[in-house]
């Protein structure tokens, strides 16, 4: 028998996903728009159009930024100007406006990094293993640092170095690309705990719901053997890798409760009430489940969330001590106090034109494991 087991796994967006490259593009400088659509530019290309042996052009090319040096005629499918073209433009329109990059491959063609999927397991283990442990929050416990604040919990969970980590044992590859049109523009702002949106606008390239990705994770089985035993490799929670589905639609079952918790009742957030009560409402297989994913999703999502809120006066000196919000946090109040929304097109009606621009979560997506038969 193998020692192994590898799950073909599927991902599905459902809402706008953005895992940012780390790059800031500009606007006339990265991209232009026209007619409804961003123009991601190619510079090199553009830039090697231009005669700058003519010193009326490189006095052009020297003030003015490559945007401006586009005609009507060059805004085509195949021109070698662009790179790749979104759906959709950013509000902001000046010269410099700023639109956040998505992770691509070299070719421009997006896809969902491993360790992006794997540190959303990571997250629901943590959470799951949490209750079956019978941890408590202890303020001893907690880290000096902001990034590092978890870290003891952690080693109890998982184990008390890299070489004796229990993730070790799950291997996620990174996903195959898709094409660039399956990414678009989107608005993102930042409500807070009333529902009013606060603050400037933030513009990002996304990848589109419906979209979905496919890779494989592998759960190394022999990292439990007796052969690991006897080399000093004693890895604890076999079985929580073996029931990963399962355990991640317990972990977003309870984190989707306690959104609906925090936001019911916040005017222009009813849509997202309705958006997390309709994924709960859904029975689902053993084999499938939700994940919240890549930049956007929130504190919950990335961090023990749920297991912390349960204790007020912890979660009240956590917030404290790490700075984790402006003003004062008192138990029973809504962690964190805003959230970040994607403003997608909603139908409204049967009519096939009646859209409305509605808050939606972001970065959700529906995960399905299918277990390969293997020799």
């Amino acid at each position: 028998m193998p020692d192994y087991v590898i799950y073909d796994v599927t991902v599905e967006v459902i809402t706008p996903l953005h895992i940012g490259s780390g790059r800031v593009l500009l606007h006339q400088y990265d991209y232009v728009t026209h007619k409804g659509r961003t123009w991601r530019l190619n510079e090199d290309a553009l830039l090697d159009a231009q005669d700058v042996e003519d010193p009326h052009m490189a006095d052009i090319l020297a003030r003015r930024p490559p945007g401006e040096l586009l005609a009507p005629e060059d805004f085509r499918a195949d021109s070698p100007f662009f790179r790749y073209v979104l759906h959709g433009t950013p509000r902001a329109q000046g010269e410099g406006a700023e639109l956040r990059e998505q992770l691509k491959d070299p070719y421009d063609r997006p896809y969902l990094p491993g360790s992006t999927l794997k540190g959303a397991l990571r997250t629901a283990i943590a959470w799951y293993a949490w209750g079956q442990r019978g941890l408590r929050p202890d303020v001893k416990k907690l880290g000096r640092k902001r990034q590092w604040a978890a870290q003891s919990y952690e080693h109890e969970i998982f184990g008390q170095d890299p070489n004796h980590d229990l993730l070790r044992a799950l291997q996620v590859s990174d996903s195959t690309t898709v094409d660039p049109d399956r990414l678009a523009v989107y608005n993102v702002r930042v409500f807070n705990r009333v529902g009013q949106s606060v603050g400037p606008p933030i513009e990002v390239e996304g990848v589109i719901p419906k979209t979905r990705f496919s890779l494989t994770v592998k759960v190394d089985k022999a990292l439990f053997s007796a052969w690991a035993k006897r080399h000093g490799l004693r890895l604890q929670g076999e079985e929580w890798l073996e029931q990963l589905p399962i355990i991640v639609q317990a972990h977003t079952r309870s984190l989707m409760e306690t959104e609906v918790s925090a936001l019911q009742g916040m005017r222009g957030l009813e849509g997202v009430v309705g958006f997390y009560r309709k994924l709960l409402g859904l029975n689902l297989p053993p084999i499938r489940c939700f994940v919240p994913l890549g930049w956007g999703t929130g504190w919950l999502s990335k961090t023990l969330g749920t297991r912390l809120l349960a204790d007020g006066h912890f979660m009240a000196y956590v917030v404290d001590r790490y700075g984790l919000t402006r003003g004062v946090w008192r138990p029973g109040m809504p962690f964190p106090k805003s959230r970040r929304m994607v403003q997608i097109r909603v139908k409204k009606s049967s009519e096939p034109r009646h859209l409305v621009v509605l808050p939606r979560p972001m970065g959700w997506a529906a995960v399905t494991f299918r277990r390969r038969a293997v020799a």
